[in-house]
């Protein structure tokens, strides 16, 4: 791997865990978020893809000028597109058309090939366009299909676990955070399990399939990924647009932190466990922040 491309994903992880607990409605409860934000590509999905992208040069996947092929809601493409170009590796991306403006860009700018589906498909639809392309020619493609691909739970178990771990001297005793591939629960989840089984795990999701929390999936209604683990969570919460929405106008309002609403979904969530427990530290984690999501009219209602 080349200097330039190390250096880029030496950028990846040891994000900052920030103190949320003026948002507990219970003052014996701590709130601490990981800022995955301060990422390259500004989103926690850096990590995923740095490390799919790693394993697969390492056992050759990417060899003979295969192009790499996923399908993507927003941020892990813009991670795939950003470290492809660091190694010099042709990105083609699936990506439903109703990601934000900022995200298009980003695609663009980094110099991935799009194919945009359509936005009432939402991430499902893009998943079987990828798959389908795959199939018709797989000497073509390096397929780094991340909802099935089990080096991105890793990434979190070797990973983001640790840096918590370390970051709140294991006093932590909740832990919260959304599923979207569920690598980040998964991977997170499976290894306090073994750290301290007496931490608790909540997963948290859209509470309908027709929800504005991109990133997010409604496991009912969606296809579930193939790294979920259905039977690791102590506690599934399903959130609300409208009270994500509402948290983030309110910390970027009254604490001038900008976040984004998959951030704001979990903040939601940390804040109802708190609400329900006498006393714990919670941590979750904050994907990514709100910049990308300005165009948003929700930012405009009260």
């Amino acid at each position: 791997m080349q200097t330039g491309a190390r250096s880029v994903f030496a950028l990846v992880g040891n994000t900052p865990l920030l103190d949320l607990s003026f948002a507990s409605p219970n003052r014996r409860v701590k709130i601490f978020a990981k800022a995955e934000w301060q990422n390259p590509g500004r989103s926690i999905k850096d990590r995923a893809a740095s490390r799919m992208l790693r394993a697969a040069l390492r056992r050759g996947q990417l060899e003979h000028d295969k192009i790499l092929l996923d399908s993507t809601s927003g941020n892990t493409g813009v991670a795939y597109a950003l470290f492809g170009a660091a190694l010099g590796i042709r990105v083609r991306l699936v990506v439903p058309e109703n990601v934000s403006a900022y995200q298009k860009n980003l695609l663009t700018a980094y110099g991935a090939d799009v194919i945009w589906t359509p936005a009432s498909e939402s991430s499902d639809g893009a998943i079987r366009v990828a798959r389908a392309l795959f199939e018709e020619s797989p000497a073509r493609y390096f397929y780094a299909n991340q909802y099935g691909n089990a080096e991105n739970w890793r990434a979190h178990y070797f990973g983001t676990a640790r840096e918590i771990w370390k970051q709140t001297r294991g006093l932590l005793t909740h832990f919260v955070a959304g599923l979207g591939t569920s690598g980040t629960f998964t991977g997170t989840g499976r290894k306090f399990r073994e750290l301290n089984p007496a931490i608790r795990l909540i997963s948290v999701q859209p509470d309908s399939p027709l929800h504005g929390l991109e990133g997010l999936k409604h496991m009912p209604t969606a296809i579930v990924p193939a790294i979920y683990d259905a039977n690791l969570a102590d506690e599934n919460l399903g959130i609300e647009t409208e009270a994500a929405q509402e948290l983030v106008r309110d910390l970027a309002r009254r604490k001038g932190w900008l976040i984004g609403l998959s951030s704001g979904a979990a903040l939601e969530a940390a804040r109802r466990v708190a609400a329900k427990i006498e006393s714990g530290f919670i941590v979750t984690i904050f994907p990514d922040g709100g910049h990308r999501y300005l165009e948003e009219r929700f930012w405009n209602e009260n």
